[in-house]
Formats: structure tokens, sequence, C-alpha cells
């Protein structure tokens, strides 16, 4: 048990050592990518967003296009519900013809 002692104290002071040796570093590498890197990364971003997105569109060309097919659609409904009318009145009047000829005879 003696030789497993000193061997845990022995790992035990490397780890103290190593921890000594690598926290100052630690420490300097995060002032580095929250000073210097992070900004840059992020101003990276940014120009690649504004190259990525869609140039505006012009709303005027939208409000036409969309004023056009609003009319186009509204005279479409009147001239279905004209021939429709017309459609019924028709038919109604054969349906009124037939009755008189068939009195007729």
């Amino acid at each position: 048990m003696p030789a497993a002692q000193r061997g845990r104290d022995a790992a035990a002071d490397r780890l103290l050592v190593a921890r000594g040796w690598g926290a100052p570093r630690l420490l300097r590498a995060s002032r580095f990518v929250e000073g210097e890197l992070g900004p840059r990364v992020g101003s990276m971003l940014s120009d690649a967003a504004r190259r990525v997105e869609p140039p505006k569109t012009d709303g005027q060309r939208r409000n036409v296009a969309m004023t056009t097919l609003v009319g186009v659609m509204a005279v479409s409904l009147a001239g279905a519900l004209l021939t429709r009318r017309g459609n019924a009145r028709s038919s109604q009047d054969e349906v009124e013809s037939e009755r008189i000829e068939v009195r007729t005879p």
C-alpha cells in the first residue's frame, strides 16, 4: 500500500502543476476570443448576412399586380354571374314556350 499511496501523491502533485501551467493559457485564450476573435467573427457573419439577403422588392410593382389580379377576378365573377343568369332565363323561356305549345294543340 505505501507504493500506491506514493503514486497517488505524485499524481496529485503533477495534476496541480498541470493545472497551474494550463490556467493562465486558458485565461489568455479566453481574452483573445472575447476581445479580438469574437468581434471579427461577428462582423464576418454580419457581412455574410448582408450579402445573402435578397434585394428589396419594389412595392409599387406588387401593388399593380395585385390590383390587376383583383380586377380580372371581379370581371370574371361578373361574367360568370351574367352567364348563369342568362342560362336560367333562357331555360325558363324554353319551359314556358313548351307549356304554351302543349296547350295549343
